[in-house]
Parts: structure tokens; sequence; C-alpha cells
């Protein structure tokens, strides 16, 4: 429900207009964070000279162009107990469009007396603001909270529960309130939008079907695996900050106790002067050591080991204001991929 909503436990009449994150009252609010735009997509929030505020201008508005794509790519999960925001408050309402928005509420006398005097007196009798600030139209917003889509059951997607507050353009927003939108938290909010290619090692000599204690090389394509950006940005209030994400590492796991692992410690570093993780095998050296992959001990049998392989993802932000990269946690991506371990056949003469 709308943050108006969530901060009261009094009855809701069926008659009510019930306002989900993300959904705009008619076309004068604006609709919740989280749009999905196109890839490449980038939509221009606005206000007008009267203050009044266009459909986007609230949201944060994402730029992709830059992001992975393709139909194997997929969300990095932070590494530690981090995770991007799950809810925000931003500019929503101009004066007219909340009072637009409150009105009809206290009319339907359906969250209470109390609770209607209590708003009554918050937005328009002077404590502390009065008629909805619309002395200040053009000169503010209105802030409230936003969720992004699709996160609405995450922890935490609620705890933004504070009333819908003034902010000054120009000035920054209460600092009692870390969850309001500034450029770091833009750049954590892009860190959910980043997307990565699939994890799909190439293996050689005999690829996905190799032979017991046989040297199994194992690389990336370098042309996928580079450097993937997203900006987010709330253009109301000219911020923006863009994420980017880059390839560090590959860890293996053979899926099986019994194999053996180049490096031993199954972390692969990105060579930075090949911009190649792993090395592609070449013809003639089949018993050499490789600088990244495995050998199997045993045969798989009739079956097949999962051998994992899980990309590390650095990824940092840079944005308004800020003039050097800033860290935010690593990233990690993986897949499993079926081999076929087989005994090598003796040939007795």
């Amino acid at each position: 429900m709308s943050a108006l909503i969530r901060r009261t436990a009094m009855p809701v009449a069926a008659g009510l207009l019930l306002l989900l994150p993300g959904q705009a009252l008619a076309d004068d609010t604006l609709p919740g964070g989280g749009t999905q735009n196109p890839p490449g997509h980038h939509e221009k929030g606005s206000a007008t000279d009267d203050g009044k505020l266009s459909a986007e201008a609230g949201a944060v508005v994402y730029d992709r162009p830059k992001n992975g794509s393709g139909g194997k790519v997929g969300a990095v999960t932070p590494t530690g107990n981090w995770t991007p925001p799950p809810c925000w408050y931003a500019p929503k309402y101009t004066p007219a469009q909340l009072q637009k928005e409150r009105e009809p509420i206290w009319e339907a006398e359906s969250t209470g007396y109390q609770w209607d005097a209590q708003q009554r007196d918050r937005y328009v009798n002077g404590k502390p603001y009065k008629d909805f600030n619309k002395d200040k139209t053009g000169k503010g917003y209105w802030w409230d909270s936003y969720i992004p889509d699709g996160r609405e059951a995450e922890p935490g997607a609620f705890d933004c529960d504070k009333e819908t507050f003034w902010v000054d353009k120009g000035d920054p927003p209460p600092a009692d309130i870390p969850e309001a939108v500034t450029p770091e938290v833009l750049a954590k909010l892009a860190y959910a939008e980043i997307r990565v290619p699939g994890t799909k090692v190439t293996l050689a000599p005999k690829g996905n079907t190799t032979k017991v204690n046989l040297p199994t090389w194992a690389w990336l394509n370098k042309a996928e695996f580079k450097p993937v950006s997203v900006t987010a940005s709330v253009p109301v209030l000219n911020i923006q900050a863009t994420t980017t994400a880059e390839p560090i590492s590959l860890k293996i796991d053979p899926g099986t106790k019994d194999a053996a692992i180049y490096p031993t410690s199954g972390v692969c570093p990105l060579n930075t002067k090949t911009d190649q993780i792993g090395e592609p095998y070449t013809k003639g050296k089949s018993h050499e050591t490789p600088p990244c992959g495995v050998r199997y001990l045993r045969s798989s049998g009739d079956g097949t080991f999962p051998l994992k392989a899980t990309v590390t993802w650095k990824i940092h932000w840079t944005g308004t204001g800020v003039n050097e990269e800033k860290p935010l946690p690593d990233g990690e991506f993986g897949a499993d991929q079926n081999v076929v371990v087989q005994e090598v056949q003796a040939v007795n003469r």
C-alpha cells in the first residue's frame, strides 16, 4: 500500500482507492521508483514553471545501454550481508497534487476522525505545514517513500514509513532520513539493476567430456566478460550515479572432491594484460598444467559432475558531486555445467 495508507491501522472503506508502490493517482502524481525502462531508454522527468511534476520526475530512471544483455544474463549477488536499499524517499507531489490525494481520503471518513484531524493539522492547519504549502508552489516538493518494483516482499521494504515531508528546491533532505535519495542511494539502486553474462567457461582439450587425470584448461570469453554499468537518476533533482561492475576473478568448483584444481585456491584472477580470465588452450599443451582449470581423479560413471564457475565482479560508482570512484560490495554470479569424465581406455597389444 502507499506510504499514506501504511501509516494508519484504521479500517479502510471498500470505496477508498488504495495505491500500491509504483502506482500513481490519476496522471498528476508521480509513479513509484524502480521503473523498468527498455534497455537504452531514458525518460526525462521535469517540472514546469508552476511546479507541476511530470509523471517520471520523482521516480528513479535507469539508463541501461551499457548493461549486460542476452538470455543468460543475471543479477549479481552481493558478498557479505549487504543488500541494495529496499525503499527510499524522493519528490512525489506538488502542493496541489498532495491536496488532490489527501482531501478525498479525509472526506471519505474511513480512517477515523482522530487520524483525519491529525493529518489536517499537519498539512493544512500549520502544525507544521499550512494549506499544503501552496504558497511555495514551484519552490519545492513533497517527498514520500518509494519501493522498487518487484521488491515489495523483501525485508525492510516498508521501513520507509515517515510522514510525507516538504523539501525546498536546492536544499538537502533532512539529515535524519538516511533513505532520502542522494547520488550514493542512486548508486546502490543501480547496483540492483546490474546484469552480467551467464558464467559458462570454455573447457579444453576435450570440452565438457574429458578424461581421468587429463588437465582440463578453463577460460572465459573476454568479449563477453567486460565491464557493465547502469546509470540511475532523478532528473527533477538533477542528480545521478553510475554503478560499474568489472570481472576480476573466476572461481571453479569441480563438483566433486576427487579433483585437483588450478590454481590450488580455485580462484583464477583476471590477466590485466590480456583482459582474459584463464588462458585459452592451444594444441600441444594437453599435458601441461593449466593456469586455470581442473584435473578429475575419477570417472563420473554413467553421470556427470556439476562443475560450477562463479565470476566475482568488482563494483564501484561515481556520480553528482563525486570526483573519484567509490567502492560498493563485490558481486558474484555463477552457473553449473555438466562435465562427463571418462576412464582412460588402455590398449593391449
